[in-house]
């Protein structure tokens, strides 16, 4: 689980934004693109999604700069109809190329109640739920999911039946007063068994295991051979841009166009609410809320007092700031 670093120092939202840009754009992406994707890391950063956020630019801009991903990618348009549109990726990380579907979707939306973008030849594209929350912001529900090419190859000694990959999958849902509910997760059912034991998870937990290893088939076609990265042109760019495997859906539900807008924010509202009051909370845990509400509180909490950046990110931060000779983000004297 992403959970607050115990030991931490507090870093400034934009001095961190302004940091990761420019390491971005010393790795060969122009400026908005650089901006887009720091932006994105550290909206994690503020959730407290620490796996996702700005401890992942280090290996980002490594790929970029030693040519596994492609920081000037020629983005366009391969498919269109009235609720659908296809984007080629040509090779870069996933970011940009899913935001901009994400928007399209959005807009095809707001014409035929649904709308959906799908991204083919891209790398990693972090949290799914970036993509949902565009939908949301929109007063939209969202889905999205990443696939992998090739996932699941026989590999050699053969693996289990149970290690069959991860794909990131988001399901978000706009609210009224609330919260949005904002699922975003991995297909992949979280074992409490190291990997060597995951038939024992088999036997343990049989039904969310199980449930769990068709959720990542479905996402993996969905999220992956659906966008269209298999072929003469996938094979092309998987030689060039080794780290462009991969593919990613957005789908998008307008609920104004079902006519139904107001009534459907009024009951996400009541059942937000029915949770948090009328159950008991988890183990381990001092209220009942669903997805989303933790990470919108982070959000706010850590925009005003700072983003409390742990080891692994401030190990990360030194070693993009010698690369790139960029300043860290932080007063090392004030320290």
């Amino acid at each position: 689980m992403n959970r607050p670093p115990e030991e931490f120092r507090r870093v400034d939202e934009m001095r961190l934004i302004r940091f990761i840009t420019e390491c971005f754009c010393r790795s060969g992406l122009d400026e908005e693109h650089a901006q887009l994707i720091s932006r994105l890391l550290v909206n994690n950063d503020l959730r407290g999604v620490r796996s996702h956020a700005s401890r992942s630019a280090g290996g980002y801009c490594n790929g970029f700069v030693e040519g596994h991903l492609n920081p000037q990618p020629d983005l366009r348009i391969v498919v269109e109809t009235d609720a659908l549109a296809v984007f080629d990726g040509d090779g870069t990380l996933g970011y940009l190329p899913m935001v901009r579907a994400a928007e399209a979707a959005v807009a095809k939306a707001r014409v035929q109640g649904i709308g959906a973008g799908l991204v083919r030849h891209i790398g990693h594209y972090g949290s799914s739920g970036h993509y949902t929350r565009i939908c949301v912001e929109a007063d939209c529900v969202g889905y999205s999911v990443q696939g992998y090419r090739g996932e699941a190859e026989p590999k050699s000694p053969p693996r289990s039946a149970a290690d069959s990959g991860n794909p990131p999958v988001s399901f978000a849902i706009p609210a009224g007063d609330e919260s949005p509910i904002v699922l975003d997760a991995g297909a992949a059912f979280d074992s409490p068994f190291p990997v060597e034991g995951f038939e024992e998870m088999a036997h343990r937990h049989p039904a969310p295991f199980f449930k769990s290893m068709g959720m990542i088939a479905v996402s993996t076609m969905i999220g992956g051979t659906l966008t269209g990265f298999l072929g003469p042109e996938g094979d092309r760019i998987a030689a060039q841009w080794p780290g462009a495997r991969m593919g990613g859906t957005i789908i998008a539900l307008d609920p104004q166009r079902l006519g139904c807008a107001d009534e459907f924010r009024a009951d996400v509202d009541r059942y937000v609410r029915d949770i948090r009051q009328g159950h008991t909370p988890l183990p381990g845990t001092d209220r009942a809320l669903l997805p989303g509400a933790i990470e919108a509180e982070r959000f706010r909490q850590y925009r005003q007092a700072g983003i409390p950046l742990g080891d692994r990110e401030q190990v990360s931060m030194r070693s993009m700031s010698e690369r790139f000779d960029v300043p860290l983000p932080w007063d090392e004297e004030g320290s």
